[in-house]
């Protein structure tokens, strides 16, 4: 079983809020997941990037792959908290 970090639409049309979720990479994007691990919402003025650090580094130990969007919402919310 692959498992994969990556994100979950959810909200409504023309007004998207993504959910940070682990999940079998053989499952619908919005399908079954593992476990929620954060959330992302792209529209307010000031984009809201949240994350749990320990579950994030939990589930990398075990094998688990960001997908690239991940990767580069991380290395933004790094870069971010830095300045």
């Amino acid at each position: 079983m692959s498992v994969r970090i990556r994100l979950k639409r959810v909200g409504s049309k023309n007004r998207p809020q993504w959910r940070v979720v682990v999940s079998d990479s053989r499952s619908p994007r919005d399908g079954r997941f593992i476990e929620e691990i954060g959330h992302y919402d792209p529209l307010p003025a000031e984009e809201v990037f949240e994350i749990k650090e320990d579950r994030l580094q939990h589930w990398t130990e075990q094998g688990a792959k960001p997908t690239d969007v991940i990767k580069s919402l991380l290395k933004r919310s790094k870069k971010k908290n830095k300045s």
